[in-house]
């Protein structure tokens, strides 16, 4: 009974694999114009998230029940940094403080 439990559940890895390379690492149901940029976690249920669409960065806030834009702005690229799990909380913060000088 253990070796047809074992048999059954490597199946299921061996298709699930298969199935990744075949669709070419993708995951189904995402396509079209929108593209995550990145994110940033504030607490357990909020974050910001920087959207792509098209030529424009959308970055939005959500919230249990509610999504909302925070700014808009033109497509561009994420400055480098040595934590590239931090990328983009660097970027925000460098865009936070740019909007803060201007005010």
């Amino acid at each position: 009974m253990l070796l047809a439990l074992a048999l059954i559940v490597s199946l299921l890895f061996l298709g699930a694999f298969l199935l990744r390379r075949l669709n070419g690492g993708k995951t189904f149901g995402i396509t079209g114009p929108l593209r995550i940029v990145g994110g940033l976690m504030i607490s357990p249920r909020e974050r910001i998230v920087l959207l792509e669409v098209g030529d424009t960065w959308i970055v939005v806030g959500i919230v249990p029940g509610q999504i909302k834009t925070l700014h808009t702005l033109p497509k561009g690229e994420l400055p480098p940094t040595k934590d590239t799990d931090n990328r983009f909380g660097h970027w925000l913060k460098q865009m936070t403080e740019r909007t803060h000088e201007n005010s």
